[in-house]
């Protein structure tokens, strides 16, 4: 049986590709599917089976554009309402090839359609050695529980509850876990950046598998949840009908510095792709930076969304046009185009140039110790400040920075820091596009603070 993982970093999205006598399954494919195309024809397989867990919420899938160009058929919950062709499945509906057999589970919770997927190798076994549990059990954590229109997050985390003890708990313990998100996914809180496990490893370490009762979990997953994205709900519906192929985009433009900046007059956000540290030696006034180098997708669309115009600034032709599929990957597709010969074409028409001041902890710590006016704001996570932060800071953290912003002094300076230094570039790209003329990006974030001894308080969120 051949069976392989591919991993998204940039929305920390898992799917899967399992194999046997020469046809295979795709399990949650991302949007470019090319890769999948590509594997099967090294490994001499043809795709006859796209299997979704649920409709993502997270990200656009390519479930309908692989089946499109496989001639596969598609496999979702029964209860998702799809608008596609499509086999619905529910509990113990199965679907065999080869050697392998696929055995689904309804697990509603994260979702009401929501399924997992329990994987066979009858060459070895005649019972399961792996399920795919999509955004139902993660590791280390387990799916949000407030995506449904209809259900409040209280009923689906009751459900929840019941998908895992009543289906996934009653697994064998050495059943190995592969679900279809890791670390800095939006679907979860506590996720590990491990990419598998198994059923026992998660029964003793996963927070949320140790809760007393239904009562105490339901409990424990919708204190405090999160903020829910506002492109989650636009990504469900794109997946509800099948996104459209990529290639049926229009082609990026190459734009001048003058269409460039007559766009952004009309409204279009320039977005700057490109490495903090070049964005901070020079970019154009009033441009957002989400640098390709981390989780791009995931936070262009909480912060971006699908409804507004956009033109790009990258290194070069080759990385605008992953920016661009990067945003497809999450259904942002209104994008005019992108800065021809890029910053150093602007720069030759001599049009204005800002910049944003980056400083190590260290200055930090002496700013702050002599500055009595110095603004500090952490755009990390709740949990994250709670384990730890600086004295006097203040938290607003990045995905509700929009709006809390307001909270500061645009007249005093202002220093911006996060774990390592890539949200709060962001942050600080947003802070000067909405008119803070003083605003300091803190190199290395709370991880290089706390490398160099600096002091850390514990006291929990006012």
């Amino acid at each position: 049986m051949h069976f392989e993982q591919f991993y998204l970093g940039c929305l920390a999205h898992a799917s899967y590709m399992i194999g046997s006598e020469g046809v295979a399954a795709v399990v949650d494919p991302q949007r470019d599917v090319e890769i999948y195309l590509e594997t099967a024809r090294e490994h001499g397989l043809r795709i006859a089976h796209v299997i979704e867990t649920h409709l993502h919420a997270d990200f656009v899938s390519g479930h309908k554009e692989l089946a499109e160009r496989t001639g596969a058929k598609i496999y979702v919950g029964a209860r998702a309402g799809a608008r596609f062709p499509h086999v619905p499945v529910g509990d113990g509906d199965e679907v065999s090839f080869g050697q392998c057999r696929l055995r689904f589970l309804e697990t509603p919770g994260h979702t009401v359609e929501s399924i997992c997927v329990l994987v066979t190798d009858l060459e070895c076994s005649l019972e399961p050695f792996a399920v795919l549990t999509g955004d139902t059990l993660f590791i280390g954590d387990v799916g949000r529980p407030d995506l449904s229109g209809d259900r409040t997050p209280q009923q689906l985390a009751g459900l929840l509850y019941d998908s895992l003890q009543q289906k996934l708990l009653r697994l064998p313990d050495a059943v190995q876990v592969y679900p279809a998100h890791g670390a800095g996914s939006l679907c979860g809180r506590q996720m590990s950046s491990q990419r598998s496990s198994t059923i026992g490893e998660q029964r003793v370490s996963n927070y949320a598998l140790r809760a007393g009762s239904r009562e105490e979990f339901v409990r424990m997953l919708t204190d405090s949840l999160p903020e829910r994205p506002a492109y989650f709900a636009r990504d469900a519906e794109i997946n509800r009908s099948g996104a459209a192929p990529l290639d049926a985009l229009a082609p990026l433009a190459e734009l001048t510095p003058g269409e460039f900046s007559r766009l952004v007059q009309g409204g279009a956000m320039a977005l700057d792709t490109r490495p903090d540290v070049q964005f901070a030696a020079g970019h154009v006034t009033g441009s957002v930076n989400i640098p390709l180098s981390g989780q791009f997708a995931s936070w262009a669309g909480a912060l971006v969304g699908l409804e507004t115009d956009i033109v790009l600034v990258a290194g070069n032709a080759e990385r605008a046009a992953e920016s661009r599929m990067r945003l497809a990957r999450v259904g942002i597709e209104r994008v005019a185009g992108y800065l021809a010969g890029g910053i150093e074409a602007w720069q030759r028409e001599t049009r204005p140039i800002a910049r944003l001041e980056r400083i190590t902890v260290q200055e930090l710590d002496r700013l702050r110790r002599e500055n009595a006016g110095l603004q500090i704001v952490d755009v990390r996570r709740d949990g994250e400040w709670e384990e730890g932060h600086l004295e006097g800071a203040r938290l607003l953290p990045l995905n509700q920075l929009a709006n809390t912003m307001r909270e500061l002094d645009r007249g005093r300076l202002v220093a911006v820091h996060c774990k390592s230094g890539y949200r709060s570039a962001i942050a600080a790209s947003m802070l000067l596009r909405s008119g803070f003329n003083h605003v300091l990006n803190v190199t290395g974030g709370f991880d290089a603070w706390k490398a160099a001894g600096l002091p850390v308080a514990q006291a929990a969120i006012a």
